[in-house]
């Protein structure tokens, strides 16, 4: 028996007699709810919840420069290095994606955050975004 194949959209066979407009917005709405999903906070614009439990062991990275007072980097122009301890969650996670984005410029920083996810962000933020305990 010689089958026609009917053609598939992501994979799931059309059915028999649809028209290849049908088809078209199928596949088009399909990808614009998979670019809604990897978007940043995802379909429903739903936050991700940070732990700052779970940023320990992300920030190794971080403490190389932010965490020496004074630290002074030399790339690519001579400027001091903020402290994040202490600063607001929102804060950091604002400039980390400003980073990730481009809006924000310096290049080492921008790699760094072009690295992170979105739940990486939200841990980092949590972790640093705690009030500094008092000596």
């Amino acid at each position: 028996m010689n089958a026609c194949k009917l053609p598939t959209v992501l994979g799931t066979p059309a059915r028999a007699g649809a028209s290849m407009e049908a088809l078209a917005s199928t596949a088009a709405s399909v990808a614009v709810a998979a670019a809604l999903a990897m978007a940043p906070g995802g379909a429903a614009g739903q936050e991700v919840k940070g732990d700052a439990k779970a940023a320990e062991s992300k920030i190794g990275t971080c403490i190389g420069c932010h965490a020496i007072p004074g630290y002074r980097a030399s790339f690519p122009l001579v400027y001091s290095v903020p402290m994040i301890n202490g600063q607001s969650a929102k804060y950091i996670e604002n400039s980390l994606n400003a980073y990730r984005s481009g809006d924000r410029s310096h290049p080492t920083m921008k790699a760094i955050a072009g690295s992170l996810t979105d739940q990486d962000i939200a841990d980092l933020a949590a972790y640093y975004g705690k009030p500094l305990e008092k000596k």
